[in-house]
């Protein structure tokens, strides 16, 4: 009979990788607490129409890469491909938005029928951090401060590199579009096969055509900050003057744009050299126009999304030293003998008395041997020893796998609390 594999694009996450996984999650989490930032879940199911009203239809990612499909009732709807829609739509619908300022962090799967390679897969995984209900250049700085904090207590900060742009207003990026396709309209010819088709849909994209050809025709496009507003270039001034401030080195890159249609003003990206062709690790900006897009009152809003698997590898290319990420336990608890009932009731005791430890009790049997081995694979620092003599006396047999130290025996009490003294 064949067996049956996950879907290309869609990779298990082994135990021997989980550890590192909850590393990054953990530091991002608690950052987004220390900034004040809450959590919203949503479903992983939305509307079809949703994403078409917010991304575009004439997309990439609507037009080709979505996970569409018609339910039972012939509605149709598609695995949420990015979350900043997921989550305007929940704050709308629960009343989260009108006349209030929101934090906001989410965490989870996102789809998109993609080629897959490293970094790119068509199940990933993205931490969102979305603002809504501030104006002002200020909540852009802090949201780029707080993936700035991110990335540094990561340890990966010498390998990117953040980049900023202002899209302007959605009537300076007309004016600004119409001059980039008279432009492009004149060298057609010589551009790659997806910019050709991207003149007709969405000629900004072009400007982050990874083709060498096209980037080098771009050398004498019109450029977008040319054309910003008075209103976005104040605040695009005010953002650097703030980012300045804090000391944070950031390059002006006028053909950074966003693939998603809602953004305006405030676009920026971090960037690195150590993941190949996937150099981007996060990525967000300003959208303040997608609330009423959806149905709602004009909100003023700002946020920016983390491919988990990119920072997991970055921080893997980086080499940052994580000591003990691969150790399951603490402590192993070696129960030879007819001793299982009162090692359980030990183990659970420990438990309670000392949260911060990490214990695993041999289960299945086998000799002193064989369960040192398991001890010794599990990472654990310490072995407690109980025989079938040890349990008659009421002591525990403490011996150190890690370093040269005398093995030791204490009453069950004393052992508990030699074990707390270890936190």
């Amino acid at each position: 009979m064949k067996k049956i594999q996950a879907i290309r694009g869609m990779n298990d996450l082994l135990p021997a990788d989980s550890p590192l996984w909850q590393y990054v999650e953990g530091v991002v989490t608690d950052i987004l607490a220390r900034y004040g930032y809450q959590e919203i879940r949503f479903p992983i199911v939305e509307s079809t129409e949703l994403f078409k009203r917010s991304i575009g239809e004439v997309t990439d990612i609507v037009e080709k890469e979505m996970y569409t499909f018609e339910d039972r009732n012939g509605d149709s709807l598609t695995l949420r491909p990015e979350g900043t829609a997921c989550c305007v739509r929940a704050c709308e619908e629960n009343g989260l938005l009108y006349n209030q300022t929101q934090r906001l962090w989410y965490m989870g799967p996102m789809f998109r029928h993609e080629r897959p390679q490293k970094g790119r897969y068509r199940q990933f995984h993205q931490i969102g951090v979305e603002t809504f209900g501030i104006q002002g250049p200020d909540i852009d700085a802090e949201v780029l401060l707080l993936s700035a904090r991110i990335l540094r207590e990561l340890g990966v900060s010498p390998h990117v590199q953040l980049q900023i742009n202002s899209l302007g207003s959605t009537a300076a990026r007309a004016n600004y579009k119409e001059a980039l396709v008279a432009y492009l309209n004149n060298v057609q010819s010589q551009l790659d096969e997806d910019s050709k088709r991207r003149l007709e849909t969405n000629p900004l994209r072009i400007l982050d055509s990874k083709d060498a050809n096209t980037q080098a025709l771009l050398n004498n496009a019109p450029v977008l900050l040319d054309y910003l507003d008075d209103e976005s270039r104040v605040h695009f001034e005010g953002l650097k003057q703030l980012l300045d401030a804090a000391g944070i080195q950031y390059q002006v890159n006028p053909r950074l744009v966003r693939g998603l249609d809602y953004y305006g003003k405030t676009a920026f990206e971090w960037v690195t050299d150590k993941l190949g062709a996937q150099s981007t690790v996060c990525a967000g900006g300003r959208y303040d126009g997608l609330v009423e897009q959806l149905g709602g009152k004009a909100t003023p809003a700002v946020g920016f999304g983390i491919g988990l698997e990119r920072l997991v590898l970055l921080v893997q290319a980086a080499e940052v030293v994580l000591e003990k990420l691969d150790q399951q336990a603490d402590v192993f608890l070696v129960a030879v003998g007819d001793v299982q009932n009162i090692a359980m009731q030990l183990a659970e005791r420990i438990r309670d008395e000392l949260p911060f430890i990490r214990l695993i009790v041999n289960c299945g049997g086998g000799n002193f041997k064989s369960q040192f081995k398991k001890a010794d694979k599990s990472g654990a620092d310490v072995a407690l020893v109980l025989g079938e003599d040890e349990a008659r006396e009421g002591k525990l047999a403490i011996k150190f796998l890690r370093e040269e130290a005398e093995q030791q025996t204490l009453s069950f009490d004393d052992a508990i609390r030699w074990l707390g003294s270890l936190e």
